[in-house]
This record gives structure tokens, C-alpha cells and sequence, in this order.
């Protein structure tokens, strides 16, 4: 059997807890710093163990964590075979949730390492994004946390004129428009009806908005720049004629966080990544017992999808169709129609991302889908067969005929 170095970390800031083996051998137990010296020591030591083992092969499994994929590319730069391993699925007991300490979780990291060396059991392994979308997806999530900020200072905003007791005027409209603004502008100006601190206080708030707001302006140019590159350009177009609409941040969010879309298989993948499908509490002859939706991946993207959604119900016939079909089925539970239509548009923005990249987009807007078009497909087939059938002539060549017994004069 091939010599293999198992090496489980349990990655912290500032420190690594290390756990080595060979193969089925015991586990030496080491902690190292996590910073350059720290990780260059540990790979030169590994290395080394491997050569005096003749070429040993070395396997390294972490969870993922906000620490980022650095230590990944150090071990991959260096040769080695590393696993970054999803903490949500790995089945944990009550009573280790309970009892949770440094070696116990690197002890766990081994034993699903040794079984998937030793006898080939799948790792939760996690994708790893190219450099290049990080570094993309650095701009995007920028831009949504000043755009978080810049709700979260308008709700205290609005929270200083309730306890004040000062009411919008009518004249000001609804929402945050121009004449709202001005009389917000004018109560920091004048003695009444604000007293010194909430005047002086509503200006600063007023203050850190302008400069977020305009944060939010420059951040919107620069996705703008990077949505007319090479990389996306020709997926935002296509999704952008998908959704008949201008939301260029949902099509940069969903494309920079789902990353390269030929990784998921079909539109189940693409519902159970985004956590859009529901939960199942089912055993035995309880087969139907589903529940809320899993909130599984990356957050971001339901938040642009369902801000998309609600766009949509708006400014799409057929969108608002199939939602209130689906409404009338549940009434008290409208939010079920708000995921499903969710769902259904990040699994057409999927499927017109595949389309830029393959370079087949469709150029009608409003094309059907791809449930649509093989229903009509299967519909085509069907006529032809009747006509068979009822002994008319085929049009269609031999080669794209659906049966030649039936039409044995033209075969």
C-alpha cells in the first residue's frame, strides 16, 4: 500500500492545532502559529517526511472558516493535496456540540480523512473560487455591505424623529425623495422643533449618509467596469435580456458567487446550493413531511433574487401570473410563492449563463425555457407520430424521421 502522510488541521487566527499520521498509525499532536514562518515551517517539515519516505504522498483537510482560502494555495503551491472541508456538512453528534474543544474537532477532521484515503468515502469538500472571482467578489459584497449601512443609518434616522415626535409632512412623499431630504436638512438648521443634541445628531447622521450613498455611486461604476469585461460580458447580457431589466448588481452577485456555473449538473443542484428547497424531517412511512427552506449558501444571492422577484411581479405579466396561481393554492403562506419564483429565476439565470459561456445565447428576448421548449419538443413528436399514424405523408427527411415503419413509401 502507498505510504500517504494524513495531516488534520484546526485552523484558528492566530494559531493551527495539527494532528499527523501515517496511514493507520498513531496520531503525533503539534500546534503551530498561523502566520508565514508558522506555515513555511509546516510545510518544510512535511516535505521532508515525505522524502524520507521515499515520496511519500501527503493529504491536508481543514474546515473552511473566514480565514479565507491562503493557507489552500500555500499547500497547493507546494504540492500538496489539500481538502477544505464544509463545516455545516459534517454530521456532528449532540454531545460533541456539547463538549467542543481543539483536539476533538482535528481528531474528527482525521477520521473522515483516513476514511477517505483508506477506503474511499466522499469528503464535504468545498469549491474553491480561482483568485480571480475572490478578488471579484471582494467589489460586489463592498458594494451590498454600504448599501446595508446606508438602511441601517436611515432606520436611525427614522428612530430619532420618533422619539422626538416629529412626523413626515405629507408634501414630503414616500420614501427618501428630494423634499423629504430638504426638510430633514432644514430641521438641523433651525432651533425648533429640535432641541441642541438630536439636531446635532440628525446632521451627523445626515452626514454619513451623504458619504455612503456616494460610496454606494463609486462602488456601482466599478461593477459597472468589471460586468463589460471579458469575463462577464457576455453572460450579463444574456441574463439581463432573460430578465428584461437593468438589475446589473443581482446578475454580478449571483455570477461572482456562484462562480463557474458548469459545476452544478441540473436545477435540483442549483435550488439545494442556493438553500431555496425545502428541509425533509422524513423516516419509515413518514414520507412527506417537508419543511422551511434550508438557508444553505451564500445569503447574498436569496437577498438580490428575492429584491429581483418582487421587481418582477411589477414589470412581468407572466412572472405575476404564476406567482398568484401559486398564492391561490396557500394563501396564508404567501412567502412559498416568493421562493418558488426565487428558485425558478436563478435556475434561468443558471441555464442563460451556460448559454453566454458555450456561445449559444438566445437572441429573441422572451425566449421559452428550457421545461418549455422540451415540452414542445415532445409536442412536435407527438403531431408527427399522429400523422403517421392516420397515413399522411412525412415531410421531414429520412434522417430526422420519428418512425420509418410508417411511412415505408418514402423510406
Amino acid at each position: 500500500m502507498e505510504n500517504t502522510i494524513l495531516v488534520a488541521c484546526d485552523l484558528h487566527d492566530k494559531n493551527m492545532r495539527i494532528h499527523n499520521a501515517m496511514n493507520r498509525g498513531p496520531v503525533v499532536k503539534q500546534t503551530v502559529e498561523n502566520n508565514t514562518d508558522g506555515r513555511k515551517f509546516l510545510i518544510d517539515r512535511l516535505q521532508n517526511q515525505a522524502a524520507q519516505l521515499g515520496g511519500a504522498r501527503i493529504v491536508f483537510a481543514y474546515e473552511a472558516s473566514g480565514a479565507g482560502f491562503g493557507l489552500y494555495d500555500e499547500l497547493a503551491a507546494a504540492g500538496i493535496e489539500c481538502h477544505v472541508l464544509a463545516p455545516s456538512k459534517i454530521a456532528r453528534s449532540p454531545q460533541h456540540q456539547r463538549n467542543k474543544f481543539d483536539d476533538k474537532d482535528t481528531a474528527h477532521i482525521m477520521e473522515l480523512l483516513r476514511g477517505h484515503v483508506l477506503a474511499g468515502n466522499a469528503l464535504p469538500n468545498v469549491w474553491i473560487p480561482d483568485p480571480q472571482t475572490r478578488d471579484d467578489r471582494e467589489i460586489v459584497r463592498a458594494r451590498l455591505d454600504a448599501q446595508a449601512k446606508c438602511s441601517k443609518l436611515k432606520a436611525q434616522v427614522r428612530a430619532l424623529l420618533k422619539r422626538n415626535a416629529l412626523v413626515k409632512p405629507e408634501a414630503a412623499g414616500k420614501g427618501w425623495t428630494k423634499p423629504y431630504r430638504a426638510w430633514l436638512k432644514a430641521l438641523t438648521e433651525c432651533d425648533e422643533p429640535l432641541r441642541t443634541g438630536a439636531r446635532f445628531a440628525l446632521k451627523r447622521l445626515l452626514c454619513q449618509l451623504k458619504s455612503l450613498e456616494d460610496e454606494v455611486q463609486v462602488f456601482d461604476q466599478e461593477i459597472e467596469k468589471l460586468a463589460k469585461t471579458e469575463r462577464y460580458a457576455a453572460a450579463v447580457l444574456e441574463i439581463n435580456t432573460l430578465l428584461n431589466s437593468k438589475g446589473l448588481l443581482t446578475v454580478m452577485v449571483f455570477l461572482t458567487e456562484m462562480g463557474d456555473l458548469s459545476r452544478f449538473k441540473n436545477r435540483r443542484q442549483i435550488g439545494a446550493y442556493l438553500g431555496v428547497v425545502p428541509s425533509a424531517n422524513e423516516s419509515g412511512e413518514t414520507d412527506d413531511r417537508k419543511g422551511h427552506i434550508t438557508h444553505q449558501g451564500p445569503a447574498r444571492v436569496r437577498y438580490v433574487l428575492c429584491q429581483a422577484v418582487w421587481n418582477q411581479l411589477k414589470r412581468n405579466v407572466q412572472e405575476k401570473t404564476i406567482y398568484e396561481r401559486i398564492v391561490k393554492k396557500n394563501p396564508k403562506h404567501k412567502k412559498i410563492a416568493v421562493v418558488a419564483s426565487m428558485r425558478r429565476m436563478a435556475v434561468r439565470m443558471w441555464h442563460a449563463g451556460l448559454r453566454a459561456k458555450a456561445g449559444t445565447p438566445n437572441k429573441i428576448p422572451g425566449a421559452l425555457g428550457p421545461r418549455k421548449a422540451a415540452f414542445k419538443a415532445q409536442w412536435k413528436v407527438a403531431a408527427k407520430k399522429k400523422a403517421h399514424a392516420q397515413g399522411k405523408a412525412c415531410a421531414l427527411p429520412p434522417s430526422r424521421r420519428v418512425t420509418r415503419q410508417c411511412c415505408p413509401a418514402q423510406t
